[in-house]
């Protein structure tokens, strides 16, 4: 009875002080002296896991923003089993998260470097495609094949009529370059899959989450040839520019945000189990951001792909002054189409027209949520979140109207952009940030948090 009265005030304590695990010993002697031994060095191994779980945790969030607490992720120990998208192992779940952000950031230049094809109208150089791909032309010959190819196509026959093949080569080499690092990213987010699917450890939640994001990826090359297949048509006009269909680029430009989104979503549940709360009043006070902060995120998506339906139609090269529209507020014939929900899509002055209200309302909502929420008792991540989306919010309207007033240079253009999938980023890890608890966690919060006393 005294050596399991020893052993069992042990474990409640959690740690073995030296002068009773002394008298332990001596009083058990032989087998007790070894049992003893076992105890403790699988009480030093956790403590040890539990310090590289805890300081992980701290680096990430001081990386992500300023003030971050680390109680969030030692707690998700404690959580359910169900919450863990990855083994519990701290060593697993930081090499999947490094992936899964490495691939994440591969879309994020996946889709300016795919903007920047597009300014430097280089995506229909490349007249045929190949879900494998292929060799770039290697020799003298086969560049005049190439070149020969592009001449058939309307872009050449009404707009670089004349090109030289050292220009064709530079627009080559874009799409090229584009085309390949899409594929490239195929390759590099399939083999770590397959050698975490070996070692076991993703769960089948994440396992299937996955695939679908994989299957989506390779869905995208599919629609952007799509996209690319329409550019390649004679236009029903003969006074008209050949350009991609509006509606294809839309859905091309809107599939890498779902799959960017996906991903990065995905990332930050590996690492983050939990969100950052340490007190039942700032998790309060996130339920009330979140209520906000959704349908502000709807607001930045559908206004980023106004942006793909402004492409689409070279809608920038139009009405290149502000606040006015030419000498207007309001263009006359911003309902010329029929049907007229044809105008919203397809007219040059309505489609820009959309895209200068909602990118206006989508700064003035982001104000009114910092506004709203500044008064709120909520994680100084949260409040640091919400300040850097605004300031981000107003760069990104600096930036579309400074582009606007240049006659969309390269530069310009890629850059707004993206900066319009790094304020959606901003709004995916506010969404993140301000997530419900798990409800084990939630009931060991105490009201309010230990640094607001």
């Amino acid at each position: 009875m005294a050596m399991r009265s020893l052993i069992t005030r042990s474990r409640l304590g959690g740690l073995i002080g030296r002068s009773s695990t002394l008298g332990l010993r001596h009083f058990t002697g032989g087998r007790g002296h070894f049992f003893v031994q076992k105890m403790e060095k699988g009480l030093t191994e956790k403590i040890k896991n539990m310090a590289e779980e805890k300081n992980f945790r701290q680096n990430f969030y001081q990386l992500l923003f300023r003030n971050l607490s680390t109680a969030s992720f030692s707690s998700a120990q404690d959580a359910s089993g169900l919450k863990l998208l990855v083994t519990s192992e701290h060593s697993a779940r930081k090499a999947v998260g490094i992936w899964l952000f490495t691939s994440a950031s591969w879309v994020f230049s996946m889709v300016v470097l795919g903007g920047i094809t597009r300014l430097t109208r280089s995506g229909l150089s490349m007249t045929d495609w190949k879900f494998t791909g292929s060799l770039p032309p290697l020799s003298d010959e086969a560049w005049v094949v190439e070149f020969e190819k592009y001449k058939q196509s309307p872009e050449y026959q009404r707009v670089n009529k004349g090109m030289s093949l050292a220009d064709f080569k530079f627009i080559y080499w874009m799409e090229y370059a584009h085309r390949m690092w899409g594929r490239a990213l195929g390759i590099m987010f399939a083999l770590p899959f397959s050698y975490f699917l070996h070692k076991g450890y993703i769960t089948l939640q994440l396992g299937l989450r996955l695939s679908g994001l994989f299957a989506l990826g390779a869905g995208q090359g599919l629609i952007g040839w799509w996209m690319v297949k329409s550019g390649l048509e004679e236009p029903k006009s003969e006074y008209a520019e050949p350009r991609v269909s509006p509606y294809r680029l839309a859905a091309h430009l809107t599939s890498a945000f779902v799959i960017y989104s996906g991903l990065l979503w995905t990332a930050l549940s590996v690492v983050m189990p939990e969100p950052p709360g340490e007190s039942v009043a700032w998790v309060q006070g996130a339920a009330k951001v979140k209520r906000l902060a959704l349908p502000v995120s709807i607001l930045v998506g559908i206004t980023a792909v106004s942006g793909a339906f402004v492409a689409g139609n070279d809608a920038g090269r139009a009405f290149n002054t502000f606040p006015k529209m030419g000498d207007t507020w309001i263009p006359e014939d911003i309902l010329s189409l029929k049907p007229v929900i044809r105008n919203f899509f397809e007219n040059t002055s309505t489609v820009q027209l959309d895209h200068r209200i909602l990118a206006t309302a989508t700064l003035f909502s982001i104000c009114g949520l910092w506004w709203s929420t500044r008064k709120l008792n909520v994680h100084p991540a949260v409040r640091n979140l919400i300040g850097t989306t605004m300031g981000m919010a107003a760069l990104q309207v600096t930036l579309g109207i400074s582009t606007l007033l240049l006659y969309v240079p390269v530069s310009l253009g890629s850059a707004h952009q993206a900066g319009a999938l790094t304020l959606f980023t901003l709004m995916i890890l506010l969404n993140h940030a301000v997530r419900r608890p798990s409800l084990p966690l939630l009931k060991t919060m105490p009201s309010v948090a230990k640094t607001a006393l």
